[in-house]
């Protein structure tokens, strides 16, 4: 195959290609569903009662929200991955993947830890937050030059983690 975008002859069969977006969706999903297992005890327990912010969303918005997120960071990754499929990709994607793991250590962390720990699981879970929100930055930089659509799909989950650590902060602070 020829064509105009580097990489053109390395671009796998459109089966393939799809059967990666799949995986590559599936993967913050299955992170989001093994962070939730940690979550649903936790959530009507210790969290029912905890000092949460004033902001704090209803628990039923947090599910979608994140279901959302999860599925828009699996496509902006397939797409980096799909368009270059060389060299170029191993910063970007590794970035993605350490924003990722980040991603799924939070949520086990704040509700997990918590009972155990205390205050002191919600100050970790902070920094876990802080070390997030860089790694994604990172990400979304290395992602632009590769695919700026891709960069801008992980714009929302940026600021859906921004207003996140507010919260966290929130309740680092009053539990």
């Amino acid at each position: 195959m020829t064509g105009s975008h580097r990489g053109d002859a390395l671009r796998p069969s459109v089966l393939a290609q799809v059967g990666v977006l799949v995986l590559l969706v599936a993967i913050p999903l299955g992170i989001g569903f093994a962070g939730s297992m940690v979550t649903v005890d936790n959530v009507d327990g210790w969290y029912a009662n905890a000092d949460k912010a004033p902001w704090t969303p209803p628990n039923e918005v947090f599910g979608p929200t994140w279901s959302a997120l999860y599925i828009i960071m699996g496509v902006a990754s397939w797409l980096v991955w799909r368009l270059y499929r060389s060299e170029e990709v191993r910063r970007p994607l590794g970035l993605y993947a350490t924003q990722l793991i980040l991603n799924g250590l939070w949520t086990p962390v704040f509700f997990g830890l918590y009972p155990s720990l205390g205050s002191a699981a919600l100050w970790v879970a902070c920094a876990i937050m802080a070390a997030l929100i860089v790694a994604l930055l990172a990400t979304i930089r290395s992602f632009k030059p590769v695919s700026s659509v891709a960069a801008w799909l992980l714009v929302p989950y940026l600021l859906w983690l921004v207003y996140a650590s507010t919260l966290n902060v929130y309740a680092a602070i009053f539990n």
